[in-house]
């Protein structure tokens, strides 16, 4: 086979490929195959430039970014459409088609019937089944060449496929974005500081206006065909819906809801069926095209001024209306999210009628530049929350009123506090999503209350036996409970006659209740429910702290010594224990007998590694760093001789910068700073710390399994797998996923696969379950107390 043929050959491969993939919606390779058999081709067109042809599938994305678009005149104009909104319209658009076609039937007359998409119409030119040109719409007359764009988009052909099309052929159809790919370009743009687009339509209008083709290839746009122009040296079907379909057999999207109906009644009811699908599309249209779908009798029919009277677009209600902001309010979620809302002047939009719209966060209020009493567009797509899509701010009021976040929960009057949202990428980067305002009082606010008990009742909390989601709905909503520490004064009595409660079930509620008064200190911070304090994050808070009493005081400072707490969780910690409300239930808590299985009076070990360099190094002063703290360590010894310090006193220690003096002298200027310090220090001192200690190792005697990475695998027959999980964690050790070289141990039970297999091939000590609860044994540690 010769190069030419070789090439002939992979581009065949790749449009019937694309063909499969994108018509027909069913491929018949995985993508991995296609990018080979695509890479090898155009490896052979880069090594031979010569046979490179402008309908090659490489060759999608080209050509230099434009100065400006020209103007193309269609051939035949591209119409618009008659418009029907209600049913007694669409009644009268078929009895003006019967006259006209003296069709003494009303059945009699076939329609061929598809969503209305709602994109940009295209006109798309092909000449030897080879697209030559793109224009938009435009007037109708005249529009924009937009050649280059429209060959990036994946389901518009550049040669189309089968036999027998004509010599010239123009295809016309929608571009559209559907909504997945819209709402990723939006939430990309978010995410670089972008403005996002208002709605998918306008995503696409500005997608394909875009005067270098590369940008307009990277956006998620769609075709889908829905008619012909201009037929020359060929023959085409003569019904509409068939000619649809003959342009599918060359390689055209077309939508897959088309239908063939009789009369106006099939029209109906297509309409209702369409409607009731809307929302759940995965694009947007705004009402339904109906033609008469014999060729012929569209001739008959002919046009009138600038419209066929043989169609008609019967729209859906109206999805965008203009309207007052009454007021902005501030709704408490279940997690205690605060979150926006605008009370409307109520409008009649999407086919309801609309009085409250959400405004998502304070971010959104500021991108719109929102106020109250602004006039504002209302969107609502099928069954969608209405959203405010853009500030009229030519009717601006003055009495408009800028809106601002409550400085105390509207519900509970906790602290509100601004967080941070962070993302987290696929490849471990972090991205800011803006930020977000919560209630601290996750135990107190009745907002939370129902999500708060949830989750302290959880398996992975208390894990209080019988106490299920609905269960806790239904004692919320009786008023039966109003926090967690409401759960250990049930009594049978109050459940009795409850839906799923007798009188046996409703006192193995009780008990399950009462027994969870022991539990592990890692348990119950984790089913407090402090927001970004995960099962590891309690189990460092115990472990490290050693006591609730602690926890609770433990400045945010401290915190972020401790592993894998950064400033943002210290923060959250420290909020949630600091909150009145917080507190009162949390006494409460203690106040029903609740006693810790593992808290302990020693000193923490989060303080015998505690250098007095590594505290200067955390004071944030400004040019000091690591070599810095350890010279002023080195020479004052403690810090009230450091926080006594002047200039003369400062130049005497040897080779400290001119920076770092300064940065010391204007720490020293802010008395509050040096009354943290001095806080922080005395509370490391409270807990066990003292700089003598600057290389003193960690006594692990009481967590024999320090260091240690334990991976658990197959089906464990006489306990959880999370039990054994908490029993690992309490000794210590690191439970992992996956096994490794640095995999210490292995519990494998019945059925465990790769991962014993691994471990064996690795030599990985492997123990079974018997094995394992020995081992249990022997550190005197019970499972079922954790």
């Amino acid at each position: 086979m010769s190069v030419e043929q070789e090439i002939l050959a992979l581009r065949e491969q790749l449009n019937h490929h694309n063909y499969r993939y994108y018509v027909l919606d069913d491929p018949e390779v995985p993508d991995a195959e296609y990018d080979r058999l695509y890479q090898q081709l155009k490896s052979l067109e880069s090594e031979h430039p010569s046979l490179v042809t402008s309908d090659s599938p490489t060759q999608r994305v080209g050509g230099a970014p434009l100065d400006a678009f020209t103007q193309v005149r269609h051939e035949m104009p591209m119409l618009s459409l008659d418009n029907a909104f209600n049913d007694d319209d669409m009644q009268a658009f078929n009895r003006r088609v019967i006259d006209r076609l003296d069709a003494a039937d009303m059945q009699s007359i076939q329609y061929a019937c598809e969503p209305k998409l709602d994109g940009i119409a295209i006109s798309l030119l092909y000449e030897k089944g080879v697209l030559v040109r793109g224009a938009t719409r435009g007037d109708g007359v005249s529009g924009e060449d937009i050649t280059l764009n429209v060959r990036t988009i994946p389901t518009i052909p550049l040669k189309l496929t089968g036999i027998g099309y004509p010599e010239r052929l123009e295809v016309r159809g929608e571009i559209y974005m559907p909504r997945k790919g819209f709402d990723a370009l939006n939430e990309r743009a978010r995410a670089d500081g972008s403005k996002p687009f208002v709605n998918p339509r306008n995503a696409a209008a500005g997608s394909l206006r875009q005067l270098d083709p590369r940008l307009t290839a990277q956006r998620p746009l769609e075709m889908c065909s829905y008619s012909i122009g201009i037929v020359e040296g060929g023959e085409m079907p003569s019904k509409h819906a068939d000619v649809l379909r003959q342009l599918k057999e060359w390689g055209f999207k077309l939508n897959a809801l088309l239908d063939v109906v009789e009369g106006v009644e099939g029209c109906l009811e297509y309409y209702q069926r369409i409607m009731q699908l809307r929302a759940n599309l995965p694009y947007e249209i705004d009402g339904v095209v109906f033609k008469v779908n014999s060729l012929e009798q569209q001739r008959q029919l002919g046009f009138i001024s600038r419209a066929p009277r043989w169609a008609i677009a019967h729209k859906f209600p109206a999805q965008e209306e203009i309207t007052l902001v009454r007021d902005v309010e501030f709704q408490v979620g279940r997690t205690g999210a605060i979150t926006p809302v605008a009370r409307l002047e109520p409008v009649f939009v999407g086919g309801v009628t609309v009085s409250n719209a959400t405004l998502h966060n304070m971010d959104e209020i500021a991108r719109l530049d929102l106020r109250a009493g602004d006039s504002v567009v209302i969107r609502r797509a099928g069954d969608v929350i209405p959203q405010v899509v853009k500030v009229v701010t030519e009717r601006r009021p003055e009495s408009a009123v800028a809106v601002e976040i409550p400085t105390s929960c509207p519900v509970c009057g906790s602290e509100v506090e601004r967080v941070q949202i962070v993302k987290r990428t696929k490849s471990g980067e972090q991205t800011s999503e803006g930020a977000a305002y919560r209630c601290v009082g996750r135990l107190a606010c009745q907002a939370q209350v129902q999500q708060a008990i949830i989750h302290y009742a959880s398996r992975k909390a208390l894990e209080i036996d019988g106490l299920g989601e609905k269960i806790i709905e239904q004692l919320v909503e009786l008023k039966l409970i109003a926090s967690p520490a409401d759960l250990y004064r049930l009594k049978p009595e109050q459940l009795r006659g409850l839906e799923g409660f007798a009188e046996i079930s409703a006192q193995k509620l009780c008990d399950s209740v009462s027994e969870r008064r022991q539990v592990a200190l890692a348990r119950f911070i984790y089913g407090l429910g402090i927001p970004d304090v995960g099962e590891e994050t309690a189990r460092v808070l115990a472990n490290k702290l050693g006591s609730l009493a602690r926890i609770r005081v433990v400045l945010p400072e401290i915190l972020t010594w401790l592993p894998d707490i950064g400033r943002e969780v210290a923060s959250e910690i420290s909020h949630f224990f600091a909150d009145e409300h917080n507190a009162a239930v949390l006494d409460d808590l203690l106040a029903q007998d609740i006693q810790f299985t593992d808290e302990s009076d020693l000193s923490a070990d989060l303080t015998a590694s505690i250098s007095f360099a590594e505290l200067i190094d955390r004071m944030g002063i400004s040019g000091v760093a690591k070599v810095g703290a350890q010279r002023l360590s080195t020479y004052f010894k403690s810090l009230e001789s450091l926080l006594s310090a002047d200039l003369e006193t400062l130049d005497q220690v040897p080779k400290l910068s001119a920076k770092a003096i300064n940065g010391v002298l204007d720490c020293l200027d802010d008395r509050e700073w040096v009354e943290r310090i001095r806080a922080i220090e005395a509370q490391l001192l409270d807990f066990g710390m003292h700089w003598s200690c600057e290389s003193q190792a960690v006594d692990s005697a009481s967590l024999p399994l320090e260091g240690k990475t334990y991976v658990l695998t197959g089906t464990l027959e006489k306990m959880a797998r999370s039990k054994a999980k908490s029993a690992l964690q309490y000794l210590g050790a690191k439970v992992s996923g996956s096994v490794s070289k640095k995999t210490d141990c292995v519990v494998a039970g019945p059925g465990a696969g790769s991962k014993l297999a691994k471990a064996n091939d690795l030599g990985v000590p492997v123990l079974d379950e018997d094995q394992f609860i020995d081992m249990l044994q022997q550190y005197s540690v019970d499972p079922e107390t954790l």
